[in-house]
């Protein structure tokens, strides 16, 4: 059975020092990590804003529109409604893949340089 409990603490590892943890915020790799995430959190999140305030004001200002049925008791504010659901699921499984892929390995070499692995 998995768990997302973090793994236990290795025996006789000690934890950085602050210093040392200020020393790796300010570092280039760390930097690189940072800027890596935001490359990609950032303009999915204002897209997706964006797409929620679009619905919201199609839903508040354009109601004839919203209303057209497109095929029996499906209409556009329906289609619409369910495309976010869609576009949450694959943000997710985008940024999951990305994680994976760019964030995760450098995460994990500066977690081991920090606790003294490397």
């Amino acid at each position: 059975m998995a768990t997302d409990a973090p793994p236990p603490a290795r025996a006789g590892a000690q934890l950085p020092s602050t210093e040392k943890f200020v020393e790796m915020q300010e570092s280039a790799e760390f930097g690189e990590l940072r800027s890596s995430h935001r490359s990609f959190a950032f303009p999915l999140t204002v897209g997706f804003i964006l797409w929620y305030l679009l619905y919201v004001l199609l839903s508040n200002y354009a109601g004839d529109f919203m209303g057209t049925k497109l095929f029996g008791n499906v209409n556009v504010a329906l289609v619409l409604g369910l495309a976010q659901f869609l576009t949450t699921f694959l943000i997710a499984w985008w940024y999951s893949r990305h994680a994976a892929a760019q964030l995760d390995p450098k995460a994990d070499a500066i977690k081991s340089r920090m606790e003294g692995g490397a």
